[in-house]
């Protein structure tokens, strides 16, 4: 399993996406985002254009465990922020959704590669639901970062280790 994180443009995704294009094809993409309005749309739009052939993209906004437990090959998830966000507002249990996200990781048949928004490197939010969040994303990243293989961070579309991988790991990453 590797965990991949970074701010915003920060290139988190073209990273995730070149670590399971190393693997053999198809390649499974479980979205996570929503489309609340025509921005959004657009740029859900752009995501899947820029990929090439040999994807294949689930919507899973909630079902995020089930989805990896059902993968046969490699996976790529995008994003655990906007799947937190999901949780959050169906009211779902966070902790049990995070446990049955862990053990779907660890029985995945091929690598995992999962992509979360570093939420918590700026100012202290100024309201109490932003301020539970960030809390919320940081702790669902610090469970993952503990069993993850790998941990990359991303800076200006530079990769930064900071959990090395280990030689048997998932192929096409350069520590």
């Amino acid at each position: 399993m590797t965990l991949v994180l970074g701010g915003a443009r920060s290139g988190k995704s073209a990273h995730a996406e070149a670590l399971i294009e190393a693997c053999p094809a198809p390649w499974l993409y479980l979205a996570t985002a929503e489309i609340w309005d025509d921005e959004m749309r657009e740029r859900i739009a752009l995501h899947r254009a820029r990929r090439p052939a040999g994807w294949i993209t689930q919507d899973v906004p909630l079902a995020l465990p089930e989805a990896v437990a059902a993968a046969p090959g490699p996976v790529l998830v995008d994003c655990l922020t906007l799947w937190l966000t999901n949780l959050s507002l169906s009211e779902a249990d966070v902790e049990a959704a995070t446990a049955a996200l862990l053990a779907a990781c660890a029985a995945a048949p091929g690598p995992v590669v999962l992509v979360g928004n570093e939420v918590g490197l700026g100012i202290v939010p100024e309201n109490a639901l932003a301020r539970r969040f960030r809390d919320a994303a940081g702790r669902l990243h610090q469970r993952l970062a503990q069993r993850a293989d790998h941990v990359v961070f991303l800076v200006a579309g530079l990769p930064m280790i900071v959990k090395p991988q280990p030689q048997t790991s998932l192929p096409g990453a350069t520590p």
